[in-house]
């Protein structure tokens, strides 16, 4: 008897379309991972196209262009990485949403990079290793080595997972393979003292900031009897200092050099922190309308000025990060006579622009998952602490951009998170204050003895704390040398091949 035909019923091709879907569904899933890494390929493709344009004909342009690509591979994984630490604190604390975040961080890196980041670039371009003392040929291929080590490194260890400083690893590439180059002459190791120094300082100054600022938040705060009403009263003069102080920055930024005397800067800033003052008034008053006198109540008004934090932070990260992308591409224009600037060291604006647009497309494309670990995952943060550390940090990176110092974002913001950490610990077992409000607050619901916080908690978030804290300082101590020996080993590679 002859095979009966096949027969697609309804049930059977239901079955197929569900196979059709779900392969669609797989593909598209697969595709989605890939859509970040090709919109990173084609800015690195720009990049070279916009130094090409500006190198075309001219000696060495090859070089130039290829350092281009290097250095805006560099600045997307600067803002995949550091970007964490200017917004993630705000996120976390939900003071604003994850796109909002985004927005603010892009466009105030941009800023930042392109209006106030020369000054460090200086320093990494031509400062650690001097340039007077290496061929200018040299000095090129030295800074395209350190460039391809570094971003190399850093590639690996966000792969990896490692929390590393960016910093940290162009600086030690640079000195790998000068070193390798021309020998240890060249290095100045006066100049490597005070970026080391910084290294170790800033930390510890970030911290002390914020604890400062929280010890004055608790205190004219959170532990008063009407809180709102405190709130009301300080929350104005905080924006006052964070606006002074940056308007400060940028005077000192942007003028030459003696122009305005210190008074004449200090002056500008209580002026500008002034009109901050009668802006921000009634904004919070507005706010406050209607709030009941809890903690909770405070997350309102603390959301303006941790968002404008936020905004400063990305600044300073700008002004101050960029030149771990750009400052050998710079060195490298300079070296092959191309110029644009006024000096060595002194970055072309095209230069700035690839450096400031990396770390924005790094941020954008790679930035969310990053964002989330520091602002959710690390430690619990509410607005006021979130607004103590990002104030802290963006302050101490400022600082550090106006002196020239290449300071790690990410230390500065871990010392600042420790700080509020440690003092929360302290201020928790040992305030008079504290524990005062807590009895009148027993007396008011009539309880004998009033239940200390919830001191197992206490105790999981100082564990965690310490333990992030073993991993940075692991990661600080291996990425030097390690970058430093990456370059070095390029270096040799990059002789071998033309010589």
């Amino acid at each position: 008897m002859p095979p009966r035909p096949a027969v697609l019923t309804k049930r059977t091709l239901d079955k197929d379309l569900d196979k059709i879907t779900h392969a669609e569904d797989a593909a598209k899933h697969v595709l989605r991972r890939l859509v970040a890494p090709g919109l990173g390929l084609i800015f690195v493709g720009l990049a070279m196209l916009f130094a090409g344009v500006y190198v075309f004909d001219r000696p060495g342009a090859m070089l130039v262009v290829a350092a281009a690509a290097f250095a805006g591979y560099m600045a997307m994984n600067i803002g995949a990485n550091d970007v964490t630490n200017n917004v993630g604190a705000a996120v976390g604390a939900r003071a604003m949403t994850m796109g909002q975040a985004l927005v603010i961080a892009a466009i105030f890196e941009v800023l930042g990079a392109t209006i106030a980041g020369g000054e460090v670039v200086k320093t990494i371009s031509s400062n650690i290793v001097d340039a007077v003392q290496v061929p200018p040929a040299l000095l090129g291929w030295i800074m395209m080595a350190a460039l391809m080590a570094a971003a190399l490194w850093i590639n690996l260890a966000t792969w990896m997972n490692a929390p590393v400083s960016t910093t940290h690893a162009i600086v030690g590439a640079v000195i790998g393979a000068g070193i390798s180059a021309v020998g240890p002459e060249p290095v100045n190791w006066q100049v490597m003292l005070e970026i080391t120094s910084s290294w170790i300082t800033s930390p510890l100054i970030g911290g002390l900031i914020a604890a400062g600022l929280l010890y004055l938040v608790k205190t004219l705060i959170i532990y008063r009897d009407d809180k709102v009403a405190a709130a009301q009263r300080w929350v104005p003069v905080l924006v006052a200092v964070m606006a002074g102080g940056f308007m400060a920055y940028m005077v000192l930024q942007l003028s030459p050099p003696g122009r305005f005397p210190p008074l004449t800067v200090l002056l500008i800033g209580i002026g500008i922190g002034l009109v901050s003052w009668l802006a921000a008034r009634p904004l919070v008053l507005a706010q406050a309308r209607d709030l009941e006198n809890r903690n909770s109540s405070l997350r309102t008004l603390f959301r303006l000025p941790l968002i404008g934090s936020a905004a400063l932070l990305s600044f300073a990260h700008g002004a101050n990060d960029v030149s771990n992308a750009v400052g050998p591409l710079s060195a490298i224009v300079h070296s092959v006579g191309i110029g644009g600037g006024d000096g060595i060291g002194h970055p072309p604006l095209w230069v700035m622009l690839i450096g400031a647009f990396g770390i924005s497309v790094g941020l954008l494309l790679f930035g969310p998952r990053l964002i989330r670990l520091v602002g959710e995952e690390i430690t619990k943060l509410n607005p006021m602490r979130a607004y103590c550390v990002a104030l802290s940090t963006a302050f101490t990176v400022i600082v550090a951009s106006w002196l020239g110092l290449p300071v790690s974002t990410t230390h500065i913001a871990v010392g600042a998170v420790f700080g509020v950490g440690f003092f929360r610990e302290w201020y928790t077992r040992h305030s008079k204050r504290r524990i005062a409000y807590i009895r009148r607050k027993a007396e008011s619901f009539d309880i004998d003895e009033p239940e200390e916080p919830n001191i197992h908690e206490t105790r999981r978030r100082y564990l965690v704390r310490r333990s992030h804290f073993m991993t940075i300082v692991a990661a600080w101590i291996v990425t030097v040398p390690v970058s430093a020996a990456l370059a070095a080993l390029i270096y040799w590679a990059m002789f071998a091949l033309l010589v």
